[in-house]
């Protein structure tokens, strides 16, 4: 149950809708370089191993914080930390904004991503537990669903959005807007009751853990990002993954035994919230489909950064207009159903990008077909899943629960970008594999043949991800329509 006079309040629109400008700040604006990553690393004189950590680190940040500050909103208070989550999302898009071209890019580039990323772990969970306290019923999942718009919705926008700004008005325009956006939230959500949990106990914050998951975390972000061009036998890579090893067991250890961990894994005793979990990350983790077909097309198809976000139009379109129809499934079939249906379509989605070795003409309309098909899939999930997550959590862990659910979000689309990114790289700065000349022809240009044959493999890995979270589903969310 919750404390003070969140019993008696009841959420509006205007709550709502500020809390929706603060999740489009991580999920639209800070996506953004999912797409022009590209003009952004010429422009800043940036290598692009670097420009790859500055895309995945934002992400990476939030999952690691993002279930501490979960845990802190239910005791310290829900509103607070999504006004604290405002503050970060304006220094870290000014940051990104302003940084200078040269030696000084990469810092101000590295410190505002990071202050992205804190941004995403102040606001998401908190904002959950706050539809969790101030909607019940019906009204409760309309408020999920236009918060999954924010969301999911908001990175189905993300590559158009920043292709037309980075091409018309310039990269940096983007996230100015997306300060002004966080400041406009912040004003909406000003003033709303206070929220927390009725937790018994002192508070004691859990840093042994949170230290422990931090350094696996990095250690295996910089495996992943860099291991290529370190050499995945160098002593630096092995040392940085028996790094991720040691500490994530430590990690671990010291979680099954605290009595304040802050990822509680009490909660994956219930199997709905596991399979909303597990799958959730696994989805998230497809962001990386988005990362190589957008750079395929402008490196290998010579697409501007305006040219290759038109190809995701259907993506945004589809997602919105299709969210609510989620919240209709989940009320008809239950939540099972429609996460398997939509990860099924997202599967197709992907298995559509996957023949590179067609014209550019041929690839675009595939593109469109695939991109359109992805944000139906994502917008049949979203609103089961989330409402699966959150329905089965106790009212005094709202907060931590959602920050796991939404940990595994970020960690998911961190990891899925950063490795799709790291096989894309790899491969396509080799020789192309000549064994596949009798398997598949490839059409049209072969200068650039290096670079299709590592899109293919690399969207492989994303294919292989949503067919083991359709499998995550079939075993843990049960059947049934919702009670």
């Amino acid at each position: 149950m919750t404390t003070g006079p969140t019993s008696e309040y009841r959420g509006d629109d205007r709550l709502l809708f500020g809390i929706i400008f603060g999740v489009l700040g991580f999920w639209l604006f800070a996506q953004t370089t999912l797409n022009i990553a590209p003009t952004m690393a010429a422009d800043l004189d940036v290598a692009t191993n670097v420009m790859n950590i500055a895309v995945s680190i934002t992400a990476l940040f939030s999952g690691i914080f993002i279930v501490v500050i979960g845990g802190l909103a239910d005791r310290l208070g829900r509103v607070r930390m999504v006004m604290w989550g405002f503050a970060f999302g304006i220094a870290g898009s000014l940051l990104v904004g302003a940084a200078p071209a040269g030696t000084l890019a990469a810092p101000f580039l590295m410190l505002g991503r990071i202050s992205q990323g804190l941004s995403g772990a102040f606001i998401m969970p908190a904002s959950l537990a706050l539809l969790k306290a101030y909607w019940d019923g019906a009204e409760r999942q309309r408020a999920i669903s236009l918060w999954s718009m924010g969301s999911w919705g908001g990175s189905g926008f993300a590559a158009l959005f920043g292709g037309l700004m980075a091409e018309n008005v310039g990269w940096r325009y983007i996230f100015f807007a997306s300060a002004l956006v966080s400041l406009l939230g912040m004003l909406m959500v000003r003033g709303t009751p206070e929220s927390k949990a009725a937790v018994k106990g002192d508070f004691t914050f859990d840093t042994l853990g949170v230290l422990t998951f931090m350094v696996t975390m990095v250690a295996l972000l910089v495996v992943a990002t860099q291991g290529s061009r370190m050499g995945w036998t160098s002593p630096i890579t092995l040392g940085l993954a028996a790094t991720a090893i040691v500490f994530g067991a430590l990690f671990l250890r010291i979680e099954s035994r605290a009595p304040n961990a802050f990822v509680n894994f009490t909660l994956f005793r219930n199997s709905t919230y596991t399979g909303a979990t597990i799958s959730n990350l696994l989805l998230n983790g497809v962001a990386g489909m988005q990362l190589v077909s957008m750079t395929l097309v402008q490196l290998g198809g010579g697409l501007s950064a305006q040219e290759a976000g038109m190809l995701t139009l259907g993506y945004a379109i589809a997602i919105v207009g299709f969210i609510r129809v989620g919240e209709k499934l989940l009320q008809k079939f239950g939540a099972r159903a429609p996460m398997i249906w939509g990860s099924l379509i997202v599967g197709l989605s992907i298995a559509l990008l996957m023949p590179t070795h067609l014209l550019l003409g041929q690839y675009k309309v595939l593109a469109v077909m695939a991109y359109t098909l992805f944000g139906l899939g994502l917008a049949f999930y979203a609103t089961p899943s989330t409402d699966a997550a959150l329905s089965s959590l106790p009212d005094d862990q709202a907060g931590s629960g959602s920050g796991i659910y939404k940990m595994a979000s970020s960690l998911g689309a961190s990891f899925g970008v950063a490795i799709s990114a790291a096989i894309f790289t790899a491969l396509s700065a080799g020789e192309p594999f000549h064994w596949l000349d009798g398997v598949i022809t490839f059409s049209g240009r072969q200068d650039n043949l290096a670079l299709r044959q590592a899109a293919v493999i690399a969207l492989g890995f994303n294919l292989l991800m949503v067919a083991t979270a359709i499998a995550s589903i079939m075993l843990t969310v049960p059947k049934g329509r919702p009670r």
